[in-house]
């Protein structure tokens, strides 16, 4: 599907944190949605006056069992145009939108362990992969790693406590670069829980999150040992671009 092909409806904004808003979009053409967890959607935004309208991509938050309600995760302190043009969106407002995007979705590796790690809304495709992991009976065990900056930054926990004690083979952890004393979870950036690991190679990695935790994950796992590893595929073209 091109840009422009579908059309959805926003029927509710729910803000989550004082800059992460919560987009959920109700689809009128088509009426239901063919996805992948993992996949995108993506936005025509306006540019300056006279330039082509720029391409953005947004992971969908919610499982394809719910094809006519996707959900979208915005941060209002990324950078560039994209979610600026989407935070001025209201409820009730028409929207058009390509997709769904990409091949960040979910690999059969066998018996593999699956470990998420996540920064800030890089949660949105995971949360999606997640909710779809877990419709049926899987005997692996799946971990999520999520670095936030503090505790008034933390949404979805009520979501991935009750995903936990409905599966006692899935655990998360939130670490936190900027905790306050009283915090009993992981203090400092999220790398470290990955560092933390011992062994890899029952593992299949999923990471997604800002550029330059997902580099140094990508070394620290790559410096453990050889597993499966899976980036969108921006992170595969600047890694080659960096070692042209």
């Amino acid at each position: 599907m091109h840009i422009g092909q579908g059309l959805a409806i926003i029927d509710r904004i729910r803000d989550l944190t004082s800059d992460v808003r919560e987009l959920t979009l109700r689809l009128l053409e088509p009426s239901e949605l063919v996805f992948s967890p993992g996949q995108s959607l993506s936005f025509e935004v306006p540019t300056a006056r006279g330039s082509k309208p720029a391409i953005r991509y947004y992971s969908l938050a919610s499982p394809p069992n719910q094809p006519r309600r996707l959900v979208l995760l915005l941060s209002a302190s990324e950078q560039g145009i994209g979610p600026n043009y989407l935070f001025t969106k209201k409820a009730g407002e028409k929207i058009p939108f390509g997709g769904p995007n990409g091949n960040f979705c979910l690999h059969d590796d066998g018996p593999r362990n699956i470990l998420f790690v996540a920064t800030g809304t890089g949660i949105a495709p995971f949360r999606s992969m997640l909710f779809s992991l877990f419709e049926r009976p899987i005997t692996k065990t799946v971990t999520l790693f999520w670095g936030l900056r503090s505790e008034q930054d933390i949404y979805y926990q009520h979501e991935l406590d009750a995903l936990a004690r409905r599966h006692p083979n899935f655990s998360f952890h939130i670490a936190l670069s900027r905790a306050q004393k009283n915090w009993s979870g992981a203090k400092g950036r999220v790398t470290q829980l990955v560092e933390n690991i011992p062994v890899v190679d029952d593992l299949a990695v999923y990471v997604c999150g800002n550029k330059r935790m997902v580099m140094e994950v990508t070394d620290i796992i790559r410096q453990k040992g050889n597993c499966p590893l899976y980036r969108e595929k921006y992170y595969d073209e600047l890694e080659r671009k960096c070692l042209s």
